[in-house]
């Protein structure tokens, strides 16, 4: 769908303050790299992923949401009672219920008539929450939406690097869980709102969503780990994009060379020059922080569009695409008018 009327009045991110280095990783797998014959950096040279943030203490995802959305609102220069719509797009969650989403809205003190669910699609989440938020403002059933998620990865390399340490791992088991170690941690929300209420601000212009749900095995993870086809989930998730990139040529007018910035999912090294040859798209225009920050799933699209911002890197009338892609395997390309 394109939208008429979807503004984006507030954006924020939160980044978690612990480093942890890949080195530091290779040190405590050492036993388990010297017993399977493993030589090679595969996080760091293969990947490109040098560290990761993680939180210190037990931060919970609504935590990390809550703060992201304080900051979001903030920016926006809105007050919390004004939201008609809070979507929490989070992979990790504080429990299977109530939903994240109203553990946030409690927290940021939303007022009665504020819906608020959480919406679950893998890395996929915060561009589908964008969506089904300017769905509703374009019809004018709400004025200000808010989309927040909150990531945190602490349990998942606490368990993980507990499994790949045993006497009895194998190299296919070291394989399946290696991708965990990519995760990061971090926060990001979105205000967004109808235009006439935000003159000048961004516009969201809407975008494309194709599936490949044939390949939802190829990834998946639990609070505690996560088991990943890093091979076949690249290849065929290369191919989806491929697809969604044409149809975003189609209906959304794109021209490469005439868009000013692609915001893509940050996963690794690998899959960004994948990505990049794939569509055609010069690495200048890509601002990566995978290598810094890790995968943080479905906030690491919003939390590049806010450290672009943060930078200067967006003028006025810029056009910015963002590219997301989720196990499962979903896709979605949208556009901003900056």
């Amino acid at each position: 769908m394109l939208f008429q009327h979807v503004a984006i009045a507030g954006l924020a991110h939160i980044d978690a303050p612990r480093r942890l280095t890949s080195e530091e990783i290779n040190a405590r797998l050492k036993p388990t790299l010297d017993r399977l014959g493993i030589r090679i950096d595969v996080l760091g040279d293969v990947a490109g992923v040098r560290a990761r943030r993680l939180w210190e203490g037990n931060v919970q995802a609504s935590d990390a949401a809550t703060l992201a959305g304080v900051k979001a609102l903030a920016d926006a220069g809105i007050d919390p009672d004004k939201v008609g719509l809070l979507v929490n797009t989070s992979v990790s969650r504080d429990y299977l219920e109530p939903s994240t989403a109203s553990i946030v809205a409690g927290n940021l003190g939303l007022p009665d008539t504020c819906q608020n669910f959480d919406v679950a699609n893998a890395c996929l989440a915060f561009i589908n929450g964008m969506d089904i938020a300017a769905r509703m403002i374009e019809r004018g059933e709400i004025e200000y939406a808010l989309v927040v998620d909150g990531e945190t990865a602490n349990l998942a390399y606490e368990k993980t690097l507990e499994r790949m340490t045993r006497a009895d791992v194998t190299e296919e088991d070291f394989k399946n869980e290696l991708a965990t170690l990519t995760l990061g941690s971090g926060a990001a929300a979105m205000v967004l709102a109808r235009a006439e209420l935000a003159p000048g601000a961004p516009r969201y212009k809407g975008g494309v969503t194709r599936a490949a749900t044939e390949w939802n095995k190829l990834c998946r993870g639990n609070i505690d780990g996560m088991i990943t086809d890093t091979r076949t989930l690249l290849v065929e998730g290369i191919k989806l994009a491929t697809k969604t990139f044409e149809v975003a040529k189609q209906k959304l007018g794109w021209v490469v060379s005439e868009l000013d910035e692609f915001v893509i999912h940050q996963v690794s090294k690998v899959h960004t020059a994948a990505f990049t040859k794939a569509m055609g798209i010069d690495p200048k225009k890509v601002m990566t922080i995978f290598a810094e920050h890790g995968n943080i799933g479905p906030a690491s699209v919003p939390i590049v569009l806010s450290k672009l911002r943060e930078m200067g890197r967006l003028k006025k009338g810029s056009r910015v695409a963002l590219l997301g892609i989720g196990s499962g395997l979903n896709c979605s390309m949208a556009e901003v008018e900056w």
